[in-house]
């Protein structure tokens, strides 16, 4: 090989890799900063979710309390409820008091008036008449019988001063009692209808503070929402850029391949010797190789030799060969390599059957498609079965059984061979 071309291949060599250096770096670069976003967005999401179930549990606290209150309300309710048949009991015997202490005033009145009328009588007519009235006895008999009716008209007009005395103590007595009754309901009424209107109070309240709690947990709600899709979206980001980098990758190879074929083939031409249609005879370079090629002719024994040992070689070559592919099966290539779990934010919905039926299981499961079901594949020494779809040829995506794993797991390259 010419030293035009080694130095040629060199920089093209050098051009691919530096291109697909800078290719990968800057896709690489905005894989991470997908993957940082994602992880920001998930953080903010646990801190949301944690606002949301503490303020769940303060809005939980808070109906708690609510029904303790509205059972007081609902007994304080029924107790002035109570009360107020009580009071209305005890109008009507008051009613009845008052209508028995009308007639008790009206009977002490006539007493006092009867009484009254007998002072005066008794002051008018003074001793005399009682002592004209003995004295008119026509007999003692009439005369003790007078003087008995004297006593009993006194003993008469004594027992009516008490009695009258007995019944305006009574009266008196009732018309406290039924004062003091009066004003005692009252005053607990009062008290009840105050204690309600506190609980009243603290209902409202409460039901503010409930009604608080509920708004900022749908505010809550909302922000988790958006930091969802924003989950979502870093999720579709790093899938595009993983994309985008395998075809890059593609690409690159591709091209790489391309520039190598193009040397070689400009490698050749150089190496073709050159035809003088003067002499028609090859340049000296070709005549020099013709020559060679004369001698290597006038030596067929040795050939013989290097080509049964050639041929050898190349047998021992191909049983070693064999030995490889037997041993790791098929070399598909060096793919790309991602990660993915059973939950909402990797497949839209948790807990779904792989598209092949079965359920994906950690260390068995990958997805790929461009080839069927069942297919094995041998990646750094573990061996997957492709049960899944979702990535195309070249891109294997691996299952694990937990978000963070997959997380953790990235973007990776690796020689993947089919073992079946």
């Amino acid at each position: 090989m010419s030293m035009k071309k080694v130095l040629s291949l060199m920089l093209t060599g050098a051009l691919v890799i530096s291109m697909e250096t800078g290719v990968f770096a800057s896709t690489e670069d905005q894989i991470a900063a997908a993957q940082a976003q994602k992880q920001e967005a998930q953080a903010g999401l646990a801190q949301t979710q944690a606002n949301i179930s503490s303020l769940e549990d303060k809005k939980q606290e808070l109906e708690s309390y609510m029904a303790e209150l509205d059972a007081q309300y609902n007994e304080l309710t029924n107790s002035i409820s109570q009360l107020s048949i009580e009071a209305a009991e005890k109008e009507d015997e008051l009613k009845k008091i008052q209508l028995e202490l009308a007639k008790a005033k009206k009977r002490a009145e006539d007493q006092y008036e009867a009484m009254k009328l007998r002072i005066v009588y008794m002051y008018e007519k003074g001793g005399s008449s009682m002592l004209e009235t003995l004295l008119a006895s026509e007999s003692l008999a009439d005369f003790l019988n007078q003087a008995n009716n004297i006593s009993m008209m006194s003993e008469y007009d004594r027992n009516m001063l008490k009695e009258y005395e007995a019944t305006q103590k009574n009266i008196q007595q009732h018309e406290e009692k039924a004062v003091e009754e009066s004003k005692s309901i009252t005053a607990l009424l009062n008290e009840k209808n105050a204690r309600q209107q506190e609980v009243q109070e603290l209902v409202s309240v409460t039901n503010d503070s409930i009604n608080s709690y509920i708004s900022q947990i749908s505010a809550s709600q909302e922000e988790a929402s958006i930091l969802m899709a924003q989950v979502n979206s870093a999720d579709n980001s790093i899938a595009s850029l993983m994309a985008q980098a395998a075809a890059e990758q593609a690409a690159a190879a591709a091209e790489a391949a391309a520039a190598q074929e193009q040397e070689e083939a400009e490698e050749t031409a150089e190496e073709l010797p050159e035809f003088d249609p003067e002499t028609d005879t090859m340049d000296s370079e070709s005549s020099s190789s013709s020559s060679d090629v004369i001698v290597e002719e006038e030596a067929p024994e040795e050939d013989a030799g290097i080509s049964e040992d050639t041929s050898e070689n190349a047998g021992s070559s191909d049983v070693s060969s064999d030995s490889s592919n037997s041993g790791q099966g098929t070399y598909l290539g060096n793919f790309t390599l991602t990660a993915y779990c059973n939950c909402a934010q990797c497949c839209g919905t948790a807990g779904n059957a792989t598209a092949s039926g079965a359920m994906p299981t950690s260390g068995h499961t990958v997805a790929m498609a461009g080839v069927p079901f069942g297919t094995q594949l041998l990646i750094n020494g573990t061996v997957y079965t492709v049960e899944d779809l979702g990535t195309p040829y070249g891109h294997v995506d691996i299952y694990f059984d937990s978000h963070a794993e997959a997380l953790s797991f990235g973007l990776q390259y690796a020689d993947v061979y089919q073992l079946n």
